[in-house]
Order: C-alpha cells, then structure tokens, then sequence
C-alpha cells in the first residue's frame, strides 16, 4: 500500500486562501447618519403589556421595534438554602433565543447573557424591598425575542423586569424606567438601535424611579467624557418620566381589564 503524503502532525491549511475583511469606516459613519424616522432626543415606541405568562406571579412582554423581550417572575418563594437570611434574595437570569440575533446564537449561555443580567439586576434591586421577604427568594427570568442591540436588551429588560414585578405585587419602592443613549462626537441620541450603537463613540444607559426621582443605575461603556455623559443622564432621565407612564397606564389597563 502506497504511503499516504498527509502529516498527521501539522495543521493543514486550506488550499485556498482569502484576505480579511476589515468594517470600513464609512460604513459606520452610515449606520449612525441614518435616520430611523425620529429625531435625537425621541425614543422608539414601547407597547409593554402585563400578565401574558398565567404560571407566573407576574410576567411582561416588551416591544420597542426591533427588541423584543418576555419576562416572568417567580416567587417570593422558599430559599432552597439552609442558611438564614434576614433579607430576601433576587436573582436575574437572561437568555437569548437561538433565533434572536443575525447569527443563530447557542442554546448555552455566554458571557453577554450573564453582562446583561447583571445590569438588568443592578437596575431593579434596589427598588424592591427585600427586607420584607427573609428566608425568600425571587426569580426574574428574561428571553429575548430578537436583539436590536445590548444597550435596548438592558433598558428594555429592565423595564419589563420592573412591570412584572409590580404585576406579581411584590412591594416595591416605586417602578424602574430605563433609558439608553449614544454619543459620537458632539452629538447625542437617545434610545440608539444596534447599528448607532456599534458607530457611536460610546453608550449611556441610566435606570432610575422617577417618582422618588432616585436614580438605581448607571451603565456607561466607550469613550464618553465627564460633560457628554451628564448630559446623557439628564436626557435619559428626563426621557424616564414618559416611560414611567407607559408603565403605570399598562398596569392600571391589565388591572381594568382582568377585575
């Protein structure tokens, strides 16, 4: 038998070969020039509606275009923990569908799930009085539908985090709006999608209970200066009192509807 000219031993590569393709920068001038039918200071519209999971305390789904999310709150319920604890416990789960993204994503988690989940808890723990719940936990789970970008998933995620568990009537400080912002160069705009996103110098997300004006979060990523991201906070909390009321009318409207 003829022997075989293969190295086992070396990692061969393809016969042909092709150069990388790097982004151009004119694409991401474009992704950030185009308009999306809406000025800078305008967010995209939210159609939030409550109570669609009937086997949970609380749920929400959340629309804002391209970003689509459903949450579900489980509990307060029993710690499985032996150890007492004088506070409850919360604990925020995110998952991406496989479907949700341009590239078909895996059903296992990765760091991006668990950095979402994190600002998503950081935004709402505070307003959720746990001392009144010892010995108890409180499961947030979140799937995202489609991803218009990680700055939406986080506003919006926090949004319907805050609805669902208004809907479980969990007691609660106040409601938690969320609002995001890109910046490139000098200008600002709010509630960017993934393509803005992606061309901007860097991104402002601001979480905050605008009836105690109390602000629960700040998520900052990029470049972003001292002045640009005040500004950004202002805007973006400014922009949190309307959400505030498309949370409060969605609620008293779920609570009309099933009483």
């Amino acid at each position: 038998m003829a022997q075989s000219t293969f190295d086992r031993r070396r990692v061969n590569g393809p016969e042909e070969s092709f150069s990388p393709v790097f982004d151009d920068e004119d694409d991401a001038e474009l992704g950030w020039t185009v308009k999306h039918g809406r000025g800078l200071a305008d967010i995209r519209p939210i159609f939030l509606q409550p109570g669609l999971v009937s086997q949970a305390n609380g749920s929400a789904y959340i629309e804002t275009e391209k970003t689509k999310l459903a949450c579900a709150v489980y509990g307060p319920r029993q710690s499985k923990t032996t150890t007492y604890s004088e506070k409850g416990r919360l604990n925020v789960e995110v998952k991406f569908a496989p479907f949700s993204c341009v590239r078909r994503r895996s059903p296992l988690r990765d760091a991006e799930d668990r950095a979402v989940a994190i600002a998503v808890y950081q935004s709402i723990v505070s307003s959720i009085c746990l001392d009144l719940f010892p010995k108890s936990t409180i499961d947030v789970f979140i799937v995202v539908i489609e991803n218009d970008g990680i700055e939406g998933c986080i506003a919006s995620g926090s949004i319907a985090a805050s609805t669902a568990l208004a809907d479980a009537g969990i007691e609660m400080l106040g409601l938690v709006a969320s609002c995001s912002a890109g910046i490139r160069g000098d200008e600002i705009r709010l509630d960017p999608v993934e393509r803005e996103a992606a061309a901007a110098d860097g991104t402002v997300i601001l979480s905050c209970m605008p009836a105690l004006s109390a602000i629960t979060n700040v998520y900052q990523s990029g470049r972003v200066s001292v002045q640009s991201a005040l500004k950004c906070m202002e805007l973006c909390q400014d922009r949190c009192i309307d959400v505030h009321a498309v949370i409060a009318q969605s609620l008293l409207s779920s609570r009309t509807s099933t009483g």
